[in-house]
């Protein structure tokens, strides 16, 4: 049975490339929206933002979780982690390299942020950018 790549399936993601794949699927989903916009429209609310770092963290988890359900959130934001930091290298097409675990984290978000924010990003654009990640993640020693 595939994985279903819709907010409001239960399965959530627990690999680097799986996470990339649903925020792909998500963001094609639900489109892409920057400012006061960002929860604006079908499929988006406070918990579901739609904009490439949160497409992220809706596909590994975010709002989703359901009650009676174990997950291994260890695992999960691990892969988030990971699948930030392949994402925000394949945008500057280049290694982020940083002395502590939690400034790599602050790099990747705000590499990530800043090319989300461009004028005239599009859903088409990140959900590219979200599977040309995924392929390299796919390939990637974590």
């Amino acid at each position: 049975m595939p994985t279903r790549h819709i907010p409001e399936s239960l399965v959530i993601a627990d690999t680097p490339t799986a996470i990339l794949e649903w925020a792909a699927r998500h963001i094609e989903h639900v489109g892409i929206h920057q400012g006061p916009r960002l929860f604006a429209g079908p499929g988006r609310t406070a918990t579901l933002p739609c904009w490439p770092r949160g497409a992220i963290e809706v596909a590994a988890g975010h709002g989703r979780g359901t009650a009676g359900r174990t997950y291994d959130w260890d695992r999960i934001n691990h892969a988030r982690d990971q699948a930030f930091g392949i994402l925000a290298e394949t945008l500057t097409d280049h290694r982020i390299d940083a002395d502590e675990p939690a400034t790599a984290k602050v790099l990747h978000r705000d590499v990530i942020d800043r090319w989300s924010a461009e004028p005239g990003r599009t859903a088409a654009d990140a959900a590219r950018a979200f599977r040309t990640a995924a392929a390299r993640a796919e390939h990637a020693p974590f």
